[in-house]
């Protein structure tokens, strides 16, 4: 799934998750550091404790990579059958 970020300086990210478990998570823009070293430290984690983990993290425009992060996990979730 590919999720249009709003407020950060990433513009989208390319999320996967099976079993309840993120298997894949790219940037796309922002920090080159950050959003890599945010990538991978939650592949191989479960996508609900990283939603509720991130949320809310502030930045700058009320949101940050790691809050659109948890607001993509959220409709990837909403999308599954």
């Amino acid at each position: 799934m590919i999720y249009k970020t709003r407020g950060t300086c990433s513009t989208q990210i390319e999320l996967e998750i099976e079993d309840g478990v993120i298997t894949k998570c790219a940037f796309t823009d922002g920090c080159q550091g950050n959003t890599q070293g945010l990538a991978r430290m939650v592949i191989g984690r479960k996508a609900d404790e990283v939603k509720e983990t991130l949320r809310g993290i502030q930045c700058r425009g009320g949101t940050s990579c790691p809050d659109q992060l948890s607001r993509a996990i959220e409709q990837y979730q909403a999308q599954e059958p």
